[in-house]
């Protein structure tokens, strides 16, 4: 800080680690800063909070002013977001909860910090972060009390401490705000090269906030730089945002995190699903603002996804399986997907349920090229959020309606993967078989053996024979009974396992 400087100091007789904050007293000779530093110690000996740094002794000599502070291994946010440049939106939300922890305890006990800033904010061992620093704090003082000293970060400012009109605790919000907004981006919302059109972008409240950025995000980072400071959020209705309550947030992070991008998912057959996900939602593509663009349509896509309640009809589930269906039992179907326009209604409504069905792999080469992209928690909230919508308005059924055509359930018995080459093959356990081409397109071969389905774009569908596959169909139609032939005589059913 601009007084002390900190070192890693271990007690001998118990081996208990401190942070050792270290003043010299020739640094605080002048009354004004002396009594800075023992408003400091006041402030924070009182505190106790699980994100707070914790304040355990002081004492001094002839030469230096020592306080023992609690020890945060793992350094600050701002030396975490230097090696990581931006981090992911479930990690802001994992950080900026325990950011608001501890904040809402300062202001319970009437105490503003005045400084919030990534290099205020330590993260412990155990990748818990605390609030530290407590050398601008000041008590909560009523608004016509209140000291009109400009003193914090420039970049973080708010514009009623810059208008001279004084801290309280929307100034603090304020700063959240630009922590939010400096984690998602990489930089402050109002950082320019000059520290006098920084102040005047402050005073109109004027930043931007990229296409990138994703709704509840971009609302939240808002409210909180409203320039009316009575038209900020307080710290409950932060945490019961949409950013929070729409979004994953991991109950803790890898050490690793602090330098490299997270994976949100253990099992590795949880992580190879949702890296396919990926790529079906959002394409693989190396373009961070077409995947936000992609995901923001999802979100759009919702009021059609609720539309569903009147096109689909819910199967009762001790339906029992029948036969495979006849040639002439499958013609009508193939007819009636071939006609465009035959399903005027349901095509709109059901797009966003095909995607997931279709689940192609996108034109991602590799499964990491699809996590270059987006990560996994991101993909895992859109996959998510679409099955539930599905689940949560799909009538109640007692029994199967009339006009439904008799269907058995299917499951997937058999697949491989070879996406490093053409796609991921599978067969359903009425024998058809499909790939998910590494360009985007998905082929299928029905039960008869006989009849090709392929989807190059969503909700398009091509119906011929495998044996008179159209010309630029013939590589494609190839590497289906590649895959085919490969399950069949390869791979055990897993409706045979015992």
């Amino acid at each position: 800080g601009g007084f002390a400087k900190c070192y890693e100091m271990t007690d001998l007789t118990t081996n208990k680690v401190y942070a050792a904050k270290i003043i010299p007293h020739s640094r605080v000779a002048k009354p004004h800063q002396r009594e800075k530093i023992d408003k400091e110690i006041e402030l924070h000996r009182m505190l106790n909070h699980r994100h707070v740094v914790q304040f355990y002794h002081y004492f001094e000599d002839r030469e230096n002013i020592y306080i023992l502070l609690e020890y945060c291994s793992r350094r600050s946010m701002a030396h975490i977001l230097k090696a990581r440049k931006v981090l992911t939106e479930p990690e802001v939300r994992y950080y900026l909860r325990q950011i608001v922890s501890g904040l809402k305890y300062l202001h319970e006990q009437e105490i503003l910090h005045r400084d919030l800033k990534l290099g205020n904010f330590f993260i412990n061992e155990n990748m818990e972060l605390k609030l530290g620093d407590f050398g601008l704090a000041a008590r909560l003082e009523p608004l016509e009390h209140r000291r009109r000293t400009i003193c914090g970060t420039p970049n973080y400012l708010s514009p009623e401490v810059l208008n001279k009109q004084g801290h309280g605790c929307e100034s603090d919000i304020w700063a959240l705000g630009c922590v939010m907004y400096t984690m998602l981006l990489g930089r402050p919302p109002f950082e320019t090269t000059n520290l006098k059109e920084t102040y005047r972008c402050i005073r109109e409240a004027r930043y931007s906030l990229p296409s990138s950025l994703l709704a509840p995000a971009k609302h939240l980072i808002a409210s909180m730089l409203s320039k009316n400071p009575e038209d900020r959020p307080s710290l409950d209705e932060i945490i019961r945002h949409d950013f929070f309550l729409q979004g994953f947030t991991p109950d803790r992070l890898s050490a690793s995190c602090c330098h490299t991008v997270p994976d949100f998912h253990l099992s590795s057959p949880a992580k190879n699903f949702f890296k396919k996900a990926a790529a079906a939602l959002f394409g693989g593509k190396k373009d961070k603002a077409r995947y936000f663009d992609t995901h923001n349509r999802l979100a759009k896509e919702d009021e059609e996804i609720y539309k569903l309640r009147h096109d689909m009809k819910k199967t009762s589930i001790t339906q029992q399986p029948h036969e495979h269906r006849t040639d002439e039992e499958i013609q009508p179907l193939i007819t009636t997907v071939a006609k465009p326009g035959a399903l005027p209604e349901t095509k709109q409504t059901g797009d966003s349920i095909r995607m997931i069905v279709r689940g192609t792999l996108g034109s991602c080469s590799s499964s990491s090229e699809c996590l270059e992209d987006s990560t996994m928690g991101s993909v895992a909230d859109t996959v998510t959020r679409v099955l539930r919508a599905c689940l949560e308005n799909m009538p109640e059924g007692d029994s199967i309606p009339k006009e439904q055509l008799t269907a058995s359930f299917q499951w997937v018995t058999k697949w491989v993967d070879y996406s490093n080459k053409y796609g991921f093959g599978y067969q359903l356990s009425d024998h058809t078989v499909g790939v998910l081409f590494n360009n985007g397109a998905h082929m299928s071969l029905l039960p008869d053996k006989k009849t090709v389905h392929y989807y190059a774009e969503l909700g398009q569908c091509s119906v011929f024979s495998a044996a008179e596959a159209p010309e630029q169909f013939i590589s494609q139609v190839t590497v289906l009974k590649y895959f085919s032939h490969y399950m069949e005589e390869n791979l055990m059913d897993v409706s045979s396992v015992p």
